[in-house]
């Protein structure tokens, strides 16, 4: 029975890893195209949650900045890409090439 069920879960399993694995790299491939002035909302749905965020309120002020920070990935090794957002809206991308 054990053995049954593991031939029945092991290829469930490596087609998560699959369907994963390609849509970080989608994620990656994505992430050459983030611009200004698109909406946090956007920049979810075209690469996903990022790898790091911080939010600076500014010592309690109305304006949140959020800086989201996307690590290097086997699809896009080289390139660390930061956004930050404020009102819902990016206002500066920054990628760059790191070894």
């Amino acid at each position: 029975m054990e053995r049954l069920i593991m031939k029945l879960f092991a290829p469930a399993v490596l087609l998560l890893w699959l369907a994963t694995s390609s849509a970080l790299a989608a994620d990656a491939a994505e992430r050459k195209f983030i611009r200004e002035g698109m909406s946090e909302g956007e920049v979810l749905v075209k690469i996903g949650k990022p790898d790091s965020e911080s939010v600076d309120s500014g010592g309690g002020a109305a304006v949140t900045v959020k800086r989201w920070i996307y690590l290097p990935t086997p699809a896009d090794q080289q390139t660390m890409t930061t956004v930050v957002i404020q009102n819902g809206k990016v206002i500066e991308v920054d990628r760059k090439v790191t070894y």
